[in-house]
């Protein structure tokens, strides 16, 4: 409820408690002011008699009816009782004045409120009954004139007051609704914003899994490579030294020794680029544009090939993951140019493009046929499939087009995820 509705129904109430102590007071002035003062001392006896009984009966219900605006409308026993002593004051007043009717049309403020529904339109009519024989010139009736004129202005208040009545429910019935709209959409706000925070704890622990997964992945490339690359050359290495201490002759020895020597090195070569791998570190302190960029133009100053790196669209700050799956992307796709394709020139191209992400790297290498590709072998590196995995793990994919002798065009997509501040 507004503070306006508060407001109004505060004096809505106040109007209901202290309306009747007015109308009686301005049915006392007027009645007493009009007075004949030669009538009978019975007469006043019986009017000041009335108007204490009134005052008190109006002390009393000022005491004990409900209050407060939420309870403001409720009928009960005691509210039609004192509704029918009420009335039967009013009409002995008016019966004494006319001007007491003023006291008597408080029957029309409150029969909602004391009388229970199927009792309103007889309280209402009661009243009527009261103000029209007051406005006929007072009971009792003298001729078949004033009946006449009463009965029209009986027919007149209270088919007024049933018209009021009836649009008066009707308005009570439109605020029910209106409330139970309210309430309704209230209910249905909070379960909207309960399933928004189900959604962003849902998002939240995909990024979870997304990141588990991606440590699982990096887990079991190392433990390939170190099984394909680093284990197989210690093999090698043992095997050259026990062939070694095996040999009493210098020369075969001493070549077996250079083949060991070899092989360590090979090994660890691929372990620094194992753990190199494991890790981007170019994400450590810079954005995704600014490490790409960093990655292009040292590819470049160490292949000696012209390297270039574009950003379109808005640069939006990326989920760790999908930065370190781009610029994982991008490593071993200009390593496949150095190694494989002999690129002289190379494009990275970096684009935001509203909800996703699109990494375009294009070559002037050799080209191969993507449909004639082998099938990846244990020493290799992860190559084509190794980086379709990994777009594909954060919901995105991978495209290539390439021709013998007419370059590769690789084209990743993601979604765009933003970082969690």
């Amino acid at each position: 409820m507004t503070a306006v509705d508060t407001q109004l129904d505060r004096r809505w109430e106040q109007f209901h408690t202290w309306g009747p102590y007015g109308l009686l007071g301005s049915g006392v002035v007027l009645a007493f002011a009009t007075a004949d003062p030669h009538a009978a001392p019975a007469k006043w006896y019986a009017a000041f008699g009335l108007i204490a009984a009134a005052v008190a009966l109006q002390l009393w219900w000022h005491s004990t009816r409900p209050r407060g605006p939420d309870r403001r409308r409720t009928p009960s026993r005691t509210g039609a009782v004192y509704y029918a002593v009420r009335w039967g004051l009013a009409f002995a007043l008016t019966y004494l004045n006319p001007f007491f009717a003023f006291y008597a049309a408080t029957g029309y403020m409150d029969a909602d409120e004391t009388l229970p529904p199927r009792w309103h339109r007889i309280g209402l009519l009661a009243s009527a009954v009261t103000v029209a024989g007051a406005q006929a010139g007072g009971v009792p009736f003298h001729g078949v004139l004033q009946w006449t004129v009463f009965v029209a202005l009986l027919i007149a208040n209270s088919g007024l007051q049933m018209v009021v009545a009836h649009l008066t429910e009707q308005e009570a019935e439109r605020a029910r609704e209106r409330t139970e709209t309210i309430a309704e959409l209230e209910r249905t706000n909070a379960a909207l914003q309960q399933a928004l925070d189900e959604n962003a704890a849902l998002h939240a622990q995909l990024l979870v899994q997304a990141r588990e997964a991606g440590v699982a992945d990096e887990r079991r490339r190392l433990a390939a490579e170190i099984h394909d690359t680093i284990a197989q050359g210690l093999t090698g290495i043992i095997a050259q030294l026990q062939v070694v201490a095996n040999t009493p002759e210098r020369g075969p020895a001493r070549e077996h020794l250079h083949r060991a020597m070899d092989l360590a090195r090979h090994s660890l070569g691929e372990a620094r680029r194992s753990v190199q791998n494991l890790a981007p570190v170019a994400l450590e302190n810079d954005g995704l544009p600014e490490a790409l960029k960093k990655t292009v133009a040292e590819w470049g100053e160490r292949t000696g090939a012209r390297a270039e790196f574009t950003v379109t669209g808005t640069t939006e700050q990326l989920h760790e993951e999908v930065s370190a799956t781009l610029l994982r992307i991008v490593q071993e796709a200009l390593s496949n140019a150095a190694r494989h394709a002999r690129a002289s020139r190379v494009g990275v191209t970096l684009s935001f493009m509203g909800d996703e992400v699109v990494l375009d790297i294009r070559d002037d290498g050799t080209g191969f046929d993507p449909l004639a590709l082998p099938a990846r072998s244990r020493s290799g590196g992860f190559g084509l499939d190794g980086m379709r995995a990994r777009a594909e793990r954060i919901a995105g994919s991978l495209a290539v087009e390439s021709e013998p002798g007419h370059g590769t065009a690789l084209s990743a997509r993601v979604p765009l995820v933003r970082h969690e501040r």
